[in-house]
């Protein structure tokens, strides 16, 4: 049964505590990057029939094969998919920040360039569960950045990556996708094999050897975060609905056994009612063996003497889904300082951001909200700077230069301005 608390009888250690049943995976981690350093696609190979039992013929599935998976799909699914990812693109279109060029003293120009990442792969789980979500969330804001070449890796397990993955690969505009999953695909996209091409950003959840992965391979490439398991906190007041509420928090304890669901709320009679309710649904759920170990390990429900006690306790766990199942949520808005992505009020479930709001679900986890945002078209570009100067531009300022060089004691710094006007240095 998920646990209840009193905030005031609350310390810190318990506020974050949280079951961590992976196992320290660092090492055979760096066994498998290096494999697939060395020994390229035959690692690949081999490790898709180790790790997915899958004796692939090719590593690369085939644009016809994309075209198939499109056709495959039960009635109407591929036009929900292509009406949510119209959707995620007005969103993301909404995102793009352009370049900019200063001129405002005689002789000096400053700008900067904004320039979409060339190469991207995407990270897409496989395994217990198929998101083509996921491959929406990823793809499409890097297609709206203009990135020249989106690679997709995603496990395939039992023998091939699910239809529906690759159909919303094709209808998210991916360019090419391969068969490989775990760390060794995050390994493959960082060195490149000979058929997987080396990117120079990774994004995408997955478990904790990718993430491990993607911990080692950072500098390497780019990547967008360490993702951690599920979260969700909600807010609630005693108006709200207890079986909704319950609902809510289902939503993400099926993810995953370490995933943690979080209810804040300053009525005690919601929070009983809330405990009878998840005791009642979660023998309902196809996945009820993994939000069962969830709620009992990581779930908590925490009453509070007032709702603004609430939202505080909310921006002290920071987050990846933040509810505020309240009357007046835009009255709260303006005191949520830590979330990923908050859902205003009692007719916007998380799982609405999951799949078709628009707004991205890739998002911090573990408290990283606190600094960290979620994924969007800015993780697809890169800026460069540029500086323009004539030369009575450099002579007016010369010896404020070279003045701050010396500070710092170079010299060479300050010759390289006072050379141009000193022909004696």
């Amino acid at each position: 049964m998920i646990k209840l608390y009193d905030f005031d009888k609350l310390s810190p250690a318990e506020i974050f505590a949280r079951t961590d049943d992976s196992a320290d995976v660092a090492e055979a981690v760096r066994g498998i990057i290096e494999a697939v350093k060395t020994e390229g696609d035959k690692a690949l190979f081999r490790f898709a029939k180790q790790f997915d039992h899958a004796d692939l013929a090719a590593l690369e599935v085939t644009g016809a094969e994309l075209d198939a998976a499109v056709a495959s799909l039960e009635p109407g699914l591929a036009d929900l998919l292509r009406e949510a990812a119209n959707r995620i693109a007005a969103f993301h279109r909404r995102q793009l920040t352009n370049s900019f060029v200063v001129s405002e003293e005689e002789g000096v120009v400053l700008g900067q360039k904004v320039m979409p990442i060339e190469k991207v792969g995407l990270y897409v789980p496989g395994g217990t569960a198929a998101y083509p979500s996921s491959v929406l969330m990823n793809c499409i804001p890097a297609k709206i950045a203009g990135c020249r070449e989106i690679v997709m890796v995603s496990p395939p397990t039992g023998g091939d990556i699910s239809p529906v993955i690759l159909a919303a690969a094709r209808i998210a505009g991916v360019d090419r996708v391969f068969r490989t999953g775990g760390a060794q695909a995050v390994a493959a996209l960082a060195y490149g094999t000979e058929t997987v091409p080396r990117v120079d950003k990774i994004v995408g959840p997955g478990n904790a050897w990718v993430a491990e992965a993607k911990r080692q391979v950072f500098g390497r490439v780019a990547i967008d975060m360490i993702a951690g398991p599920s979260e969700i906190l909600v807010v609630a007041d005693g108006a709200s609905d207890a079986r909704q509420v319950a609902a809510d928090l289902l939503s993400q304890a099926e993810h995953d056994t370490r995933a943690a669901a979080v209810l804040v709320t300053d009525s005690e009679p919601l929070a009983k009612a809330v405990q009878a309710e998840l005791e009642r649904q979660i023998p309902l759920l196809p996945r009820a063996a993994i939000a069962r170990a969830s709620i009992d390990s990581n779930g908590k429900i925490i009453l509070t003497r007032d709702l603004r006690a609430a939202i505080e306790v909310a921006n002290e766990i920071a987050p990846e889904h933040l509810e505020l199942c309240v009357d007046d949520p835009f009255a709260y808005l303006d005191a949520v300082r830590n979330a990923g992505s908050v859902f205003l009020g009692r007719n916007c479930p998380e799982a609405l951001g999951d799949y078709f709001a628009g707004p991205n679900h890739t998002l911090p986890t573990m408290g990283t909200a606190r600094f960290m945002s979620p994924l969007s078209v800015d993780d697809f570009v890169k800026r460069t700077q540029f500086t323009y100067y004539t030369a009575a531009a450099l002579e007016k300022v010369q010896a404020k230069v070279a003045r701050f060089a010396r500070q710092e004691g170079l010299e060479a710094h300050a010759r390289s301005v006072l050379s141009r006007f000193d022909e004696t240095l």
